[in-house]
């Protein structure tokens, strides 16, 4: 047996390796809840295959006082229940910690690690006495290992039986069944070992005005409160909760009590086109309208993204990143549709794109991506991933504003038609590259063709040069406008040094942990978190600043840092990528590594005395 561990309260990282279609994911979340509850800071990353079930799945879970939202890289207790698995996760515990197998069947093989400890539960014979049916005995199995941490991190298990009556309220039976399998797991922890082991939990006060939440749910929350009312969509990973959770809280919230009417229309098109043409068409005529998709679909939407920009529709599209290329890897994670999304078609396209960095952006930012694409005509893409989509995330609590009105941008109503000589539908009267616009109907003096082909800037056709080219030159003012009004980029310039790092999205939270481990080591770095493509002016001035810039970002081509250097002045010299591509969330460690192996070798050949950072 390895020497005991040093106590951890509060701070340590539990890995689950399980078979997907087993009921794991009911377990760990009422592990990862339970923890929530009791005031500890808690984050949970799930990495699930894209069959139906048998191949292997892990559950992660850090518990982390100090309020970290990134993966550590590190495990300190592992839960193996997948024997096709075992060798890899034992390889995976950090020594000195501890390793959880069913005993039911002996593992010999499992002892060989002498840094570790072993601890034997048989699961499965727990189970198979105290439980009719194999269904059931495979699913209690799981929530009795549950029991099984409870003991062994000293979890309240009043706790975790009133999260299992929330859960399952309207099948009472069942909290009994599953109490009983976690009470087994408890029980014969608390007999046979040494409870609580020296990595456990205590209450505290950390998740007072917080949510757990994922952030699918959180966009279609944030949808709903915009105005959406039409949602097209063709199912694809890991998109399709965002328009469940739609159509969930549209079926509470926008059908008419007295009537029964549904003032919502949800419609599942036959591919990807499809729906990015229904909702140009429905956004064309005045609602509120989106899809969401991930990285094969905007592929498939290229056509119509060009229209929209081009004839000057709004629309609103989430791109839910996932692996690529081609079907890539479905259930795993990247921010590989940077470039896709923001040259979107053929041609001269520029999309304005949003860039969430947890759930309780992607609240936000569905309300101004549809204020965005209305006040500029345009499409707007909001770009989340897998893990923020569909993992659950400590949030803030989320605030509305009753005040909210959606920003219709220019649109002319019947008055204001009537008092124009003539409504040219295409033409700049602002100098802001934004023409007005009318909705179908408003009035005949109002009527326009709604064109994606060439026309001028009154919205005849043509194929002269000239006329063309004052029209495109519009757009490019339209996008000059659109810096000022998208999402700043958030910099914590605090450090004052000459080197920076610059991020985006799901990255934020492993950087900002980077950075308080390089300040303990004696490296202060700034740091931007660019929130909007264009990049306002904010971010030119961070970049002009430092004299080294590390581009952070999860995908293999560096497509940030050709963004940048595409759309900024800065110098490609002084950019340097931390790129992590593996679909796994980035840890922390990854980028703490990545910049200390760029500045150690320069501080060792900078002469004595010198200054450096």
């Amino acid at each position: 047996m390895p020497a005991s561990t040093a106590t951890r309260i509060n701070d340590f990282a539990i890995k689950i390796a399980t078979v997907n279609g087993t009921g794991s994911a009911s377990a760990n979340s009422l592990l990862m809840k339970s923890i929530f509850r009791s005031g500890i800071p808690v984050m949970g990353k799930n990495y699930f295959p894209s069959n139906i079930q048998g191949l292997p799945t892990w559950y992660e879970i850090r518990v982390t006082r100090d309020g970290y939202v990134a993966r550590s890289g590190r495990v300190e207790i592992m839960v193996a229940m997948n024997a096709e698995t075992y060798a890899r996760d034992v390889k995976e515990v950090a020594a000195g910690g501890y390793l959880i197998y069913d005993s039911t069947w002996p593992r010999p093989a499992l002892l060989k690690r002498e840094d570790i400890t072993v601890l034997g539960v048989p699961l499965a014979r727990l189970c198979n006495e105290n439980f009719n049916g194999v269904r059931t005995r495979i699913l209690m199995k799981n929530i009795c290992y549950a029991g099984v941490l409870a003991a062994l991190l000293d979890l309240d298990l009043e706790r975790i039986r009133e999260l299992l009556a929330e859960t399952y309220a309207k099948k009472p039976q069942l909290v009994d069944s599953n109490m009983k399998a976690i009470q087994l797991g408890y029980d014969y922890a608390r007999a046979s070992f040494s409870c609580p082991l020296p990595l456990r939990v205590e209450p505290m006060s950390g998740t007072a005005g917080h949510i757990m939440i994922d952030g699918n749910t959180a966009a279609a929350l944030g949808c709903l409160f915009a105005g959406a009312t039409v949602a097209a969509w063709y199912p694809i990973t890991p998109s399709t909760s965002l328009m469940d959770a739609f159509k969930m809280f549209s079926d509470r919230m926008r059908v008419d009590p007295a009537s029964g009417r549904k003032n919502f229309a949800f419609i599942q098109a036959e591919d990807e086109l499809a729906a990015i043409g229904m909702v140009i068409g429905a956004m064309w005529n005045g609602a509120r309208a989106f899809t969401a998709t991930s990285g094969p679909g905007i592929s498939l939407m290229n056509e119509f993204l060009g229209l929209a920009y081009y004839a000057e529709v709004p629309a609103v599209i989430f791109d839910i990143q996932r692996v690529g290329p081609s079907t890539g890897m479905p259930t795993r994670t990247q921010q590989g549709d940077l470039m896709e999304c923001a040259y979107a078609s053929h041609g001269d396209t520029r999309h304005v794109c949003l860039y969430p960095s947890n759930p309780e952006e992607c609240f936000y930012m569905a309300v101004q991506a549809f204020d965005l694409a209305e006040r500029l005509q345009t499409p707007v893409l909001v770009l989340s991933d897998l893990d923020i989509g569909m993992n659950d995330w400590m949030c803030r609590d989320l605030k509305w504003d009753d005040n909210y009105r959606p920003d219709r941008g220019k649109v002319l109503g019947k008055a204001e038609v009537l008092e124009l000589k003539k409504f040219y539908r295409f033409l700049d009267l602002d100098d802001d590259g934004i023409p007005y616009r009318t909705l179908p109907g408003v009035h005949p003096k109002a009527a326009y063709f709604t064109r994606g082909s060439g026309h001028t800037q009154y919205g005849a056709y043509t194929e002269d040069s000239a006329d063309y080219q004052v029209v495109l030159d519009r757009l490019l003012r339209k996008w000059a406008t659109a810096k000022k009004l998208v999402p700043r980029a958030v910099i914590d310039a605090t450090a004052g040094a000459p080197v920076g790092l610059v991020s985006l999205g799901s990255c934020d939270g492993a950087v900002r942990e980077a950075i308080e481990v390089l300040k303990s080591r004696g490296v202060g770095v700034d740091y931007m978190r660019v929130r909007s493509f264009p990049f306002s002016e904010d971010v030119e001035r961070f970049l002009t600043a430092h004299e080294l810039l590390f581009v952070v970002e999860q995908n293999r081509d560096a497509q940030l840092r050709a963004l940048l250097t595409l759309e900024t002045a800065v110098e490609k010299s002084r950019l340097r990528s931390l790129l992590h591509y593996n679909g796994l969330p980035i840890s922390s460690s990854f980028i703490v590594e990545g910049v200390l192996a760029e500045l150690q070798p320069r501080q060792r050949l900078q002469p004595k005395g010198a200054a450096h950072g």
